[in-house]
């Protein structure tokens, strides 16, 4: 598995001057030798070739080292402790996205069969399919949640960041009554892909659904009632408006408030089928002084702090 990752570099890994300040990069390991009594593993896909392919905004290939460098200069949450976190770098990225989806998934499958939770800085949203692959061959039974302003359920005969749910739900990895596409923005989607997901009995939120229904009672419910054994989530930072958010590969300027999704972060790490927190399609190209990638390392701590404080329930 290691000879599939590029080690983080060490100058990511910020310390403090102050010893009453103590920072994200000196409470997260970085080193091979800290895995095996880690409990959450982070890993980033520095790739776009998806996002390229399905004609978006290419960049996100640089996101998760970017995240990485504003998360380890936060102040680390009491609630954290050292030695729980290691971040074991990149995904080598092969010469075909196929090539690295096989290579990730292989990882992600790996680091869940070792009992270890698992943080994703993507890159494009066509991970989900390798990350959500790799879940499947751990656990059996998956409930899979989007928060996304796109269905990402498009019929192309190469795959791209806008077919992961499609593949998945082809491919049986993911079941329909188990999928939830939640955020979504319905002038950015196809009548078709509704057609399609509804032919299915997907369940869809819009955001105006979720904002009515209240994010937390939504989230709740859909909790309580499934019962699959693990749950994947995905964070894609384009559901977020461009006020907030503006560096993604596709802005709009409605969306989630950075307050919305922070809270959703801290209801996933509140249950404990939470198996993996994939954050995509920030682009470090079209952010404004790093508010994109600082919102995804909020998202990170977010739900790292409730994971903790599950923990110790």
């Amino acid at each position: 598995m290691f000879a599939d990752l590029q080690r983080p570099s060490s100058e990511l890994f910020k310390k403090s001057h102050d010893p009453d300040d103590r920072k994200m990069g000196e409470m997260v390991g970085g080193e091979a030798s800290d895995y095996d009594d880690a409990e959450i593993i982070i890993i980033g896909c520095p790739q776009d070739e998806g996002v390229r392919r399905n004609n978006g905004r290419v960049g996100a290939a640089a996101a998760p080292d970017k995240i990485r460098q504003v998360l380890y200069q936060l102040t680390s949450p009491a609630e954290l402790t050292t030695g729980r976190v290691v971040d074991l770098g990149n995904i080598k990225i092969a010469d075909t996205l196929e090539e690295t989806h096989e290579i990730h998934s292989k990882v992600v499958a790996k680091i869940l069969a070792a009992n270890k939770r698992l943080i994703v800085l993507g890159g494009g949203n066509d991970i989900s399919y390798p990350d959500c692959l790799g879940l499947s061959k751990v656990h059996k039974n998956i409930l899979a949640i989007n928060i996304d302003s796109h269905f990402d359920v498009r019929e192309n005969e190469v795959r791209n960041s806008g077919t992961p749910y499609r593949q998945l739900l082809e491919e049986n990895i993911i079941q329909p009554e188990n999928f939830f596409e939640l955020a979504i923005q319905p002038f950015a989607n196809s009548d078709i892909y509704w057609k399609y997901l509804k032919s299915k009995k997907v369940s869809i939120y819009t955001l105006e659904q979720l904002r009515e229904h209240g994010i937390e009672k939504t989230l709740c419910a859909i909790l309580d009632k499934n019962k699959s054994e693990a749950i994947f989530w995905g964070f894609d930072i384009d559901s977020v408006r461009s006020a907030d958010a503006p560096g993604v590969s596709a802005s709009y300027s409605t969306g989630l408030t950075s307050e919305e999704i922070l809270s959703i972060a801290a209801i996933a790490g509140r249950d404990a089928r939470s198996k993996i927190l994939e954050i995509s399609e920030v682009n470090p190209t079209y952010d404004i002084d790093n508010k994109t990638a600082r919102l995804a390392a909020r998202i990170v701590i977010c739900y790292l702090c409730s994971l903790a404080q599950q923990k110790r329930a």
